[in-house]
């Protein structure tokens, strides 16, 4: 096919060496990878933060870890989760595959996607200066006042923190505002926004998210950093000011996250079941209008985190409605992705086995989330451990699973090789069986009422039993993860040659060479469906017939 690339046929000998390469880069595909290496290495972090917070939980009265060294965990966990572990790898596989899916040779701004991964990794880097200043911050992932006034928190940690975050945000916005333009600007010839593959389109709707929802993020740290540094008061309600401001602010940015992060995971299942199900999906439309839907609605419910603080009965009222509201697109997505399994000729190779992993996650917290939106019951489990088990169940154990099944689908092409599918499977199971000892434990210790962010607890609570039981499930999660490490490294020696397109895809990221040389593609291809490359290999397979 005239769209596979080919090596180039002059011979330069003045290369660079290969770090200097790596380091000077404008490759979308380099960068890419570059942005999942930091997300791996600040995954590793969280990981050990997570299981030095479990092991101290492990029985009452521990004191393996003191209380202001677990508030620094805390702290360090979250913000490492959701800001330098959750988001870059996101962007890097975006950075890979959305030029390669509409058909493009690189970014819209190739200099400025280089400049958003360095800096996004300086700003983790500074926020993790902190420990070096005698401590971490203690204030929480979610950074309430007063903990992060001057007088709760006097070391220069949370100024660290602080800038270490609005730095890396700079670096989000811009490749935000890269991607959004390069799917706008430079799509193949013939591929309308309605035959976007889907991945493309949520990771599009995500990234809008990210340049609407990241400025009140922005701006809420700015007026902290003032308050801290420069005597305004901003969140001190003792001079004026409104702990709930900064509440609102967060909020406003924090609920869109959970969709920033999630929707891109979304467009990962949303390729890799039709392609393993052998159907197109079920109501390409559907799943389509619902993320804009999500993208929209999303908008709307971020003081459902707020019920408890003395909102009056119609902001309860609203923000209960709207979260409920938000639920009907997810579930519009659900029923098609079961739609598209229904009845087809399936393969549960790694990308699938983690696919159906990511549907048991999600439906089990998204369900999890529907309590919450009820007012009278978030009264009941505010701020206890129900709540973080709902929001790990179905932002992480969501994103990770839709992540994964998303890196073993398209790993045969950034490496030319297949990943082993027993070390997979392996992976998948301690993953899974880990997944639910630990979050499910948390949700009925949430429900007993333990309360989130206590570092310990007598032992007339009747917690340990569950305490240890989520402990046992952190400990067998976490070989999961040196399995995939291991199974990335042998892979990228030993596994089998993978050849262009090893699943007998149909999206445009499989029409190059595995892994794609610097320019993508020979000839610009030109799209008339929205399975460019399934057309072109089987024009005549009556199950596969299309309206285009």
């Amino acid at each position: 096919m005239s769209v596979v690339a080919h090596p180039p046929t002059s011979l330069d000998e003045s290369k660079p060496g290969v770090l200097l390469d790596w380091l000077t880069t404008v490759d979308h595909k380099k960068i890419g990878l570059m942005y999942i290496g930091m997300a791996v290495l600040f995954l590793l972090l969280a990981g050990v933060e997570a299981l030095l917070m479990r092991m101290q939980l492990f029985h009452a009265g521990n004191t393996f870890l003191g209380p202001n060294l677990f508030n620094q965990m805390i702290t360090m966990h979250g913000t490492t989760m959701v800001f330098f572990a959750g988001m870059p790898i996101l962007a890097g596989i975006a950075n890979f595959v959305v030029p390669l899916q509409i058909g493009a040779r690189d970014m819209a701004f190739p200099r400025l996607n280089a400049l958003g991964f360095w800096v996004t990794l300086f700003g983790a880097t500074l926020a993790y200066v902190s420990f070096i200043t005698g401590g971490a911050p203690e204030i929480g992932w979610t950074a309430y006042a007063p903990l992060t006034s001057h007088d709760s928190s006097r070391s220069l940690a949370t100024d660290f923190w602080i800038v270490g975050l609005l730095v890396a945000g700079i670096g989000t916005l811009t490749g935000a505002i890269n991607l959004v333009a390069t799917v706008i600007a430079l799509r193949a010839p013939g591929m309308t926004l309605r035959k976007l593959p889907l991945y493309t389109w949520m990771t599009f709707w995500a990234n809008v998210q990210i340049i609407l929802a990241l400025p009140p993020l922005t701006a809420a740290l700015i007026m902290l950093l003032f308050d801290r540094n420069l005597g305004s008061h901003f969140f001190d309600p003792r001079t004026g000011g409104s702990a709930y401001l900064w509440q609102h602010l967060f909020w406003f940015f924090g609920h869109p996250e959970v969709y920033i992060l999630i929707l891109p995971a979304f467009g990962m299942i949303s390729e890799v079941i039709p392609v393993f199900s052998r159907k197109v999906i079920f109501g390409y439309e559907f799943v389509a209008v619902s993320t804009m839907a999500i993208a929209f609605i999303s908008f709307g419910v971020w003081a459902h985190h707020m019920f408890a603080v003395g909102m009056s009965r119609q902001a309860d009222l609203f923000f209960s409605a709207s979260s409920l509201v938000v639920s009907i697109p997810t579930g519009v997505k659900m029923f098609n992705w079961l739609a598209t399994i229904y009845g087809g000729r399936l393969r549960l190779a790694a990308p699938m086995l983690f696919a159906l992993g990511f549907l048991a996650m999600f439906v089990l917290g998204g369900l999890t989330g529907i309590m919450l939106a009820m007012v009278p019951m978030d009264w009941q489990l505010t701020d206890t451990y129900f709540v973080v088990g709902h929001f790990h169940w179905v932002l992480i154990g969501g994103t990770l699973f839709g992540t994964f099944a998303g890196l073993y689908y398209w790993f045969p092409k950034m490496t030319g090789r297949r990943m082993s599918e027993r070390l997979a499977c392996w992976q998948f199971w301690l993953l899974l069986i880990g997944f639910f000892l630990t979050f499910g434990a948390q949700h009925l210790l949430g429900m007993a009422g333990m309360p989130r962010r206590i570092y310990t607890y007598l032992p007339d609570r009747g917690w340990d039993l569950l305490n240890q039981i989520a402990t046992l499930g952190a400990f067998i999660q976490a070989p999961s993860f040196l399995i995939f490490g291991i199974n990335v490294v042998w892979s990228l020696k030993y596994g089998e040659p993978a050849g262009d397109d090893p699943w007998d895809a149909w999206t445009l990221e499989w029409a190059t060479t595995s892994p794609p040389p610097s320019y993508n593609f020979e000839d610009v291809p030109s799209v008339r469906s929205r399975r460019p490359l399934w057309d072109l290999k089987h024009p005549d397979d009556p199950d596969w017939k299309y309206e285009h």
